[in-house]
């Protein structure tokens, strides 16, 4: 693959509502499993997420002052990023070579250099076919994974990249989990997300601020539950906000996508009513318009997400 092919531009942004994306494979080599089969381990990422993908710089050995994984600062033009080794971070023995090659990322506000092996391709899957992750494969803690999808007779693993930064800047993490707002009124939040990492941080903040919450793992469990609690208050004959005042939702998820989710709600007589909020690490003007285009409420990047019980509060202060 031409490495300078990857550029951010927004012809990898998908028509809304399809819930589909586009991910970037990439491969890790274990040098403890040189002669195994499975010595090369496949990942993917949401291309929406990358910048570039270029060759490794040279680098001088250092002693690693923050975290093992952490190979030091780059410049990359008018940049100055951290460049991690993806594979020390994932706790391979990554086999070093003079190929290897660094996706560059943004998101969360913070551009960032993954150093991998090597790049395959892209390919544009359906959020349908990720499977969710049910235990450790390759070696890849379920926690670090959004799902698996299988692509040319190999399973992909689909990496939550918010994880690694997490886990590099626990401090930054904790700030986003407390609320400076409280509510005299307990609403009641369902909150739908992927991800372990940050499901603990979004309850954390919305329970600081007096919120009750209920969680789930993708778009199609949140809208099972929307459509389970539409029917009970028919038959009690009671408004929704008796079960349920506010919907938070990712936008990347497998079985379905956020935005996927906002449509359905927003298209249904009953279900319509319930304020939306929907959160990504790449909120952009494009995918802005994309979550106003399916009747999202309110957006927030995830940077921001120390500020969701405060945007709550916001949607629902005239209830």
């Amino acid at each position: 693959m031409d490495q300078n092919l990857i550029t951010k531009s927004t012809n990898i942004l998908l028509e809304t509502g399809t819930n589909e994306l586009e991910i970037l494979e990439f491969f890790i080599d274990d040098a403890q499993a040189a002669q195994d089969s499975e010595s090369r381990i496949y990942f993917g990422i949401n291309v929406a997420k990358v910048m570039e993908v270029i060759e490794a710089p040279q680098l001088r050995e250092r002693a690693h002052d923050r975290h093992p994984c952490f190979l030091g600062v780059m410049k990359l033009r008018e940049h100055a990023l951290p460049l991690i080794d993806l594979g020390v971070w994932l706790g391979m023995n990554r086999r070093v070579t003079n190929l290897d090659v660094v996706i560059v990322t943004e998101f969360s506000q913070a551009i960032t250099g993954f150093m991998v092996t090597g790049v395959t391709e892209i390919h544009r899957v359906g959020w349908g076919d990720v499977a969710a992750p049910e235990g450790y494969l390759g070696h890849v803690a379920i926690g670090s994974l959004i799902g698996t999808v299988q692509r040319n007779g190999r399973i992909v693993q689909l990496l939550d990249l918010e994880s690694v930064l997490a886990d590099l800047d626990p401090a930054a993490s904790a700030a986003l989990s407390s609320s400076t707002v409280k509510s005299e009124i307990p609403y009641k939040i369902l909150v739908a997300d992927d991800s372990p990492t940050i499901r603990v941080m979004i309850e954390a903040n919305l329970r600081s601020a007096n919120l009750t919450t209920e969680v789930v793992g993708d778009g199609r469990s949140a809208m099972e539950k929307l459509l389970f609690y539409k029917e009970k208050c028919r038959k009690e004959g009671v408004p929704l906000s008796e079960y349920v005042d506010l919907l938070v939702s990712d936008i990347e998820m497998p079985r379905m996508d956020g935005f996927s989710l906002t449509k359905l709600v927003k298209e249904d007589d009953v279900l319509k009513e319930l304020p939306v909020i929907l959160y990504s690490s790449i909120i952009t003007d494009e995918l802005r318009h994309k979550g106003i285009s399916v009747g999202a409420d309110e957006q927030i990047s995830k940077p921001e997400l120390g500020k969701m019980a405060e945007r709550a509060l916001a949607l629902l202060g005239g209830k």
